[in-house]
C-alpha cells in the first residue's frame, strides 16, 4: 500500500518528542513529534533563525501499509527527510502502526458524576490536548463552566450571553472555549485567565452549532436562520456563508484536512461543501426525520449522521453512499461521534442509553444504560479511552449533572442517585 503524504500544518495535540541532529543547507531539522491521533509525524525545525513547524499526515496508514515505500515516499517530498534518518523515520512509523492496531475493544464503567448547573445543562465537551484534563459544560443559565476532570473543581464560569447556550467547543489546541447561544452569537473565551475573547454576530437566529477547524484559525457556526457562517477566529471577520438548506442548521463542522464542510440540516438532509469556496458538492439523503448530528472521521473517508427517526447511518465521503445502518435506539439520535481511531462511533439519544458501534459493520458493541432521562450530547476524549455524556435527570427537580464519566479499564461502579455535591467514585 502506497500511502499519499500530503504536507499540512497542525501543531497540537498529544506527541511524543524525538530529536536527531541533522543540518541542511538552508533548515535545520530539530525534532520530530510523534501524533497517534490521527496518525502523523510533526517536524521542528529552524529556518534564518526562526523555528518553525510543518506535519506529515498519515491519515491511511495501517497495519498493512509497507513501511519502506511510505518512508521513501516522504523523502521525495520532503527534503528534511533525509537518507540519514530513514531508520528513525521507520521506527516512528511502527510505532504509530502499532498505536493504531490496539483496537479499542474494551467496556466502559461509570466513572464520576459531577454537578454542573442548577439549570439544565445543554452540551458538555472534553478538551482536546491528550491530557484531557478538562471538561467544558454550556446551560440555560446563560453560562459556561470549565471543570477539571479529576478534581472536579469549577476553574472558571463565563459569563456573557444573554440567552441559553446551546453549543460549545474547545479549539485544537485547547486555549480557547467557543460558545453558540440563543441570543445569536457566539464567544471564544480564554481557558486560562476566563476571559472573553471576542464576539461573532451576523446570524439572525439562534445558534445551534459550532466548530474549530484543524488549525484553529477558522471556527464555524450554525444557526436557525438555515444558514452556516465560517469566521476567521483570530479577528472575527466572516469568510464564507453558507446557503443551501431549507430549515434549522443541526450541525457544521470540518473534515481534518480542511478541505470539505459538512453541515446536517433539520430538512433530512446532510450537505458537503467546498471549504475553500464555501459551494455545494453533494447532498445527502436517506433519514425519514431530521438529521440532529453528524461527524467525520479523522480521516475523511467516513461521514456518519444521527437522526429523530431514530437510526445512524455512515456514508462514504468519496460515492456519498450509505454503507451502513445503525440500528437498536428506541428514541431519538442527538448525538454522534466517532472515536480518535475511527474504528467505533458514540451515539446519544432520547431513549436514555448511549451506544457504542462498531463503525465498520454497524454493529452495536455495547449499551451504556443507567440514565434516568435523555441523553442530548456525548463524546469521546483524545485517547478514546474516556466517554462523557450529559442528560436531564428529572429526579433532581431541574438540578442537571454531567451525569457519566466513564473509563477503561479498572473501574466498576454502581448507579447511585445524584447528590448536592460533586461526585467521585471508585472501586
Amino acid at each position: 500500500m502506497r500511502t499519499r503524504v500530503p504536507l499540512l500544518f497542525s501543531g497540537f495535540q498529544d506527541y511524543e518528542a524525538h530529536r536527531p541532529a541533522l543540518e541542511s543547507k538552508k533548515m535545520k531539522l530539530k525534532s520530530f513529534l510523534l501524533r497517534y491521533y490521527p496518525p502523523g509525524i510533526m517536524l521542528e525545525y529552524e529556518k534564518s533563525g526562526e523555528l518553525k513547524t510543518k506535519s506529515i499526515d498519515l491519515l491511511d496508514l495501517g497495519p498493512s501499509t509497507d513501511v519502506s515505500a511510505l518512508v521513501e515516499e516522504i523523502q521525495q517530498a520532503e527534503p528534511l527527510i533525509t537518507a540519514s534518518r530513514t531508520e528513525q523515520v521507520k521506527l516512528l512509523i511502527q510505532r504509530l502502526q502499532e498505536k493504531l492496531g490496539q483496537h479499542s475493544n474494551h467496556t466502559f464503567y461509570l466513572f464520576k458524576v459531577l454537578r454542573a448547573h442548577i439549570l439544565p445543562l445543554t452540551n458538555v465537551a472534553l478538551n482536546k490536548s491528550g491530557s484531557c484534563d478538562k471538561i467544558a459544560t454550556g446551560s440555560f443559565d446563560k453560562t459556561c463552566k470549565l471543570w477539571s476532570v479529576e478534581t472536579g473543581q469549577c476553574y472558571h464560569t463565563f459569563r456573557g450571553h444573554r440567552a441559553e447556550i446551546v453549543c460549545l467547543s474547545f479549539n485544537p489546541q485547547s486555549t480557547l472555549v467557543a460558545t453558540g447561544s440563543m441570543d445569536t452569537t457566539a464567544k471564544l473565551w480564554n481557558i486560562q485567565n476566563g476571559e472573553e475573547v471576542l464576539t461573532l454576530t451576523g446570524h439572525s437566529a439562534e445558534i445551534v452549532s459550532l466548530s474549530f477547524n484543524t488549525s484553529g484559525d477558522r471556527i464555524m457556526t450554525g444557526s436557525f436562520d438555515h444558514t452556516v457562517i465560517v469566521w476567521d477566529a483570530g479577528t472575527g471577520r466572516k469568510v464564507h456563508t453558507l446557503i443551501g438548506h431549507c430549515a434549522e442548521i443541526s450541525s457544521a463542522l470540518f473534515n481534518w484536512d480542511c478541505s470539505l464542510i459538512l453541515t446536517g440540516s433539520m430538512d433530512k438532509t446532510c450537505m458537503l461543501w467546498d471549504a475553500t469556496n464555501g459551494k455545494c458538492m453533494a447532498t445527502l439523503t436517506g433519514h425519514e426525520d431530521e438529521i440532529l448530528d453528524s461527524c467525520f472521521d479523522y480521516t475523511g473517508k467516513l461521514i456518519a449522521t444521527a437522526s429523530a427517526d431514530g437510526t445512524a447511518r455512515i456514508f462514504s465521503a468519496a460515492t456519498r453512499k450509505c454503507i451502513a445502518k445503525l440500528e437498536g435506539h428506541e428514541g431519538d439520535i442527538s448525538k454522534i461521534s466517532f472515536n480518535p481511531q475511527g474504528n467505533r462511533l458514540l451515539t446519544g439519544s432520547s431513549d436514555k442509553t448511549a451506544r457504542i458501534w462498531d463503525a465498520q459493520t454497524g454493529q452495536c458493541l455495547q449499551v451504556l444504560e443507567g440514565h434516568t432521562d435523555e441523553i442530548f450530547s456525548c463524546a469521546f476524549n483524545y485517547k478514546g479511552n474516556i466517554v462523557i455524556t450529559g442528560m436531564e435527570d428529572i429526579n433532581t427537580i431541574d438540578l442537571f449533572f454531567l451525569d457519566w464519566l466513564l473509563e477503561f479499564p479498572s473501574l466498576i461502579l454502581k448507579r447511585v442517585h445524584p447528590h448536592p455535591l460533586p461526585l467521585f467514585w471508585s472501586h
